[in-house]
């Protein structure tokens, strides 16, 4: 009898282990199939725009120079002009990723699906918390480099255009290997539109006020091309509708990423830089 109820016992138990594994198989199916799942409706989604924004953060750009580019950045993303062209577009929505760079360039907001106000928001409460990147060289061509070998490829959504927007106050000082006009080629060739934001040398002072109403648009009143301007005309903007749109100082920042935005994620954002073009032709070349 005592033989016969620990045979029964030992059956218990297998059945018992054997229900615990094919439920525990049945589990990790189904999480597989649900991030593939996953993994398949990333992949297969559309966005209107994909924009790198690439940032300076090299020797010249202090503590406070680089909370201006910061903010500015903020509260474009904020703006209310913005997350229209931001979700008025035919896919509703792009994917954002910002990139610091100096002597190395470094991916500091990864690619980040902005479809909605909140969307956007977020993002930029990301922005203003991310730490400070220090650096003394100015390596633009490293830097493009990097996005053309690391950050395009890694786009997660079908885009229907890829911006690369370059903001800096001084040329390429690497002495690279590789000719910037070079990567700014290869990045064309691939289909990215590559735009210029030098900063000017302004005049008045660098002010950061957070959450205060944005600045009012203006462009600087000077006759002749500063000559960072015409180096980002030359060696940095490629690639069709692409264009070089400058910041009176680091104060201007601000006014400047924002207006630049709305003309690269907009769908009107062609026919708003056409008549842009049109009233300040030397901002825009062919």
């Amino acid at each position: 009898m005592r033989h016969s109820e620990g045979r029964d016992r030992a059956a218990l138990v297998w059945r018992q282990g054997t229900v615990r594994a094919i439920l525990t198989a049945l589990a990790s199916l189904i999480g597989a199939v649900a991030a593939v799942t996953a993994a398949f409706a990333v992949s297969s989604e559309e966005v209107d725009t994909a924009l790198v924004v690439a940032i300076d953060v090299s020797n010249s750009v202090d503590d406070q120079r680089y909370k201006l580019q910061m903010e500015g950045i903020a509260q474009a993303l904020e703006d209310p002009g913005v997350i229209q062209a931001v979700v008025g577009g035919a896919k509703g929505g792009i994917l954002f990723s910002l990139v610091t760079w100096s002597d190395q360039a470094k991916v500091n907001l990864p690619w980040t699906h902005i479809a909605s106000e909140a969307d956007a928001k977020a993002a930029a409460q990301k922005v203003r918390t991310l730490p400070r990147q220090g650096g003394e060289f100015t390596c633009m061509s490293r830097m493009m480099r990097i996005v053309s070998d690391k950050i395009v490829p890694q786009i997660p959504a079908k885009a229907a255009k890829v911006v690369l927007d370059i903001s800096g106050d001084g040329r390429d000082n690497c002495n690279s290997e590789e000719p910037i006009e070079q990567v700014r080629d290869e990045l064309v060739q691939y289909g990215v539109t590559v735009n210029g934001l030098p900063i000017l040398a302004g005049e008045g002072p660098e002010v950061v006020t957070p959450g205060a109403a944005p600045a009012q648009s203006y462009l600087p009143a000077k006759q002749k091309v500063d000559p960072l301007e015409q180096w980002f005309r030359d060696s940095v903007k490629g690639g069709p509708g692409s264009f070089v749109l400058p910041a009176n100082g680091y104060a201007d920042f601000g006014r400047a990423i924002r207006q630049k935005f709305v003309l690269e994620v907009s769908e009107r954002g062609s026919l708003v830089r056409r008549a842009f073009a049109a009233a300040r032709p030397r901002f825009f070349t062919p």
